[in-house]
């Protein structure tokens, strides 16, 4: 059991924690919890899965978890509930293809061009998740980090995905279409492929691009069709994350929305 400290960072909130403890994927330290709250209904999914996992469970009251969540940078609205962890377990892309081998599956992939912000990563994220895809590509330069502020948006979906950092995202982009992968760029240029011109069941990367500034140049050239979404009402353009998602799910339905898990 690893002692608290900047080796550490903390989860919060219960469903991060949650999963986080569910997944397994992570060094997991120390469960702290409030007093008087054990024993409320949502709260005992959290201690069973940590003794489970045989992770220490600390009582402590509300001043000292606050302290602890200011200390390792969690953040204070944390529900009474703190998980220490170790850093988070990035994949190689190569895992997200054998993944979807062994589930018998066409890949689904999403890559995120520099996209910033926590929600923004958090909400695709937890999309992804939700649809199944095989795993996320970050470009690892000027890319965010999955912290503990993306966890909580995500609503803990981190700890269940193979999400890998990359030095040269367009790099990996000619990889994946080695591999057989078709690449699809969203954007809302006028030349772009309406949704629902283009049969999605196939090996297939969604590409995000940065939240205003969409695609860079070369990863534009990267993507073998682009995709814009159909829009009747007067606002120029939808945020990046809701666009994305609604392109997940697009996908996923273009593969019957299977159901079957590992």
């Amino acid at each position: 059991m690893a002692p608290s400290g900047n080796s550490a960072e903390a989860l919060a909130r219960r469903h991060p924690v949650l999963e986080a403890l569910r997944a397994g994927r992570r060094s997991l330290f120390r469960l702290h919890v409030e007093r008087g709250r054990g024993d409320e209904r949502d709260m005992r999914p959290i201690l069973d899965a940590a003794r489970v996992a045989g992770v220490p469970v600390i009582p402590a009251d509300k001043q000292a978890l606050d302290r602890l969540a200011q200390r390792l940078g969690a953040d204070p609205k944390h529900q009474g509930v703190l998980l220490e962890v170790g850093p988070y377990p990035y994949a190689e892309p190569d895992e997200m293809l054998g993944l979807a081998e062994r589930r018998g599956e066409k890949p689904l992939l999403l890559l995120l061009d520099l996209l910033h912000g926590p929600q923004n990563i958090g909400t695709l994220l937890r999309m992804a998740e939700a649809c199944g895809v095989h795993g996320v590509i970050l470009q690892d330069r000027r890319a965010p980090e999955i912290t503990p502020a993306v966890v909580q948006f995500a609503a803990g979906a981190t700890e269940h995905l193979l999400i890998a950092k990359v030095t040269n995202l367009v790099q990996t982009m000619r990889t994946l279409k080695a591999a057989g992968v078709w690449l699809a760029g969203m954007d809302m240029d006028e030349e772009a492929h309406a949704l629902g011109q283009i049969d999605l069941d196939m090996p297939l990367g969604i590409v995000v691009g940065h939240e205003g500034e969409g695609l860079r140049r070369l990863v534009r050239e990267r993507c073998d069709f682009i995709i814009r979404l159909p829009m009747r009402g007067r606002v120029e353009s939808l945020n990046a994350a809701v666009a994305g998602s609604i392109l997940l799910y697009a996908a996923w339905q273009a593969r019957g929305f299977n159901l079957a898990h590992d």
